[in-house]
């Protein structure tokens, strides 16, 4: 599309960040990524890597010097381990990108976030935009997603051209979160609650396709900046029934058994509460953000993507898994 340009990618060898290097190559950009490993699939992309951390102010600032736009994916996920951990990566990281784009005049900024920034512990049924950050947080994750978004909200007010996308439960081949995590704990998995609840998911093409779009409507409309868009495949399903569908694609069975929320939720405490007196730095089989989490319902309208980004979901969910079973059946062909 516009090979005399560059964009730089951050987190451009992570899942969301592989799959939006990938859709800009094939537009023809000049494509930058910055993250903290080395990734010889980028280099058969002709994606120039910079291996840095998002915490080298210097670096960012470095990597940011002539490019047009900034798609910055990268970020400490998860709901275990240290606060200083995840704010160092999610906030200051994130401060430090800001800062680097004004510094090199970088002209747009889209910001990956995460609908759990406005997680309350409660039903999110057809959630907007409009939905306020709650006043207390179980984990450090949306915690500081919310911090650094908040940043990034600042920065818009100020002059920076950004747009924030929160897309939710991202998935897909070559998934190293949420999948692998399923298929190793698929003989312990319970239900949580006995009733059907809703969440949106987004397969990862889908956002990285969300991504990509936002970048060229805020080009089109400076106006759109400082928005924030929910993300997903429009296309809420039953927590358990996708689960299962992601079981089945790797060969599990589905799961069996139900504990009830309130088990769940004290369980989880409790394990962290072991796991933090012990020193012990595994990630507990569940916390209470993750009970929660599975209790209860999520999905978000998507109109506001609809209408100012022009964003569709290009591959469905039932497609989706198909791609997702292939990719486990080569992965484990390749295994053996």
């Amino acid at each position: 599309m516009n090979s005399d340009r560059s964009v730089l990618v951050t987190g451009g060898g992570g899942f969301l960040g592989k799959a939006i290097v990938r859709m800009l190559c094939e537009r023809g950009e000049q494509v930058r990524s910055l993250s903290r490993g080395q990734y010889p699939e980028l280099a058969a992309m002709g994606v120039k890597h910079i291996s840095a951390d998002l915490g080298d102010a210097a670096a960012v600032a470095k990597a940011c010097r002539n490019v047009e736009a900034v798609f910055h994916t990268a970020a400490k996920p998860g709901v275990w381990g240290k606060f200083d951990a995840y704010y160092q990566a999610n906030v200051q990281g994130t401060e430090n990108v800001i800062a680097a784009c004004r510094r090199q005049g970088v002209a747009r900024l889209i910001y990956t976030s995460s609908p759990s920034v406005i997680f309350n512990g409660g039903d999110m049924e057809n959630v907007d935009e409009s939905a306020p950050y709650p006043a207390h947080y179980e984990a450090h994750y949306p915690r500081t997603k919310a911090m650094a978004e908040r940043a990034v909200l600042q920065a818009a007010r100020t002059g920076l051209p950004a747009v924030i996308l929160r897309p939710h439960l991202i998935w897909g081949p070559e998934d190293p979160h949420l999948i692998p995590r399923l298929l190793a704990r698929a003989s312990r998995l319970r239900r949580i609650g006995k009733r059907d609840n809703r969440v949106d998911t987004v397969y990862v093409d889908n956002a990285a396709h969300a991504h990509l779009l936002a970048e060229e409507k805020l080009k089109e409309d400076p106006c759109l900046s400082g928005r924030i868009y929910f993300i997903s495949q429009d296309d809420p399903i039953s927590m358990w029934e996708m689960i299962d569908r992601i079981l089945a694609a790797g060969g599990r069975p589905p799961v069996r058994g139900a504990i009830s929320p309130a088990v769940a939720h004290a369980i989880g405490a409790t394990l962290e509460t072991l796991y933090k007196l012990l020193g012990i730095k595994t990630e507990p089989p569940i916390t209470r953000f993750v009970a929660n989490e599975l209790a209860t319902a999520h999905w978000f309208n998507i109109e506001a993507a609809k209408r100012d980004l022009g964003y569709q979901p290009l591959v469905s969910i039932d497609e989706g898994l198909k791609r997702v079973s292939e990719w486990l059946l080569a992965y484990s062909g390749s295994k053996s």
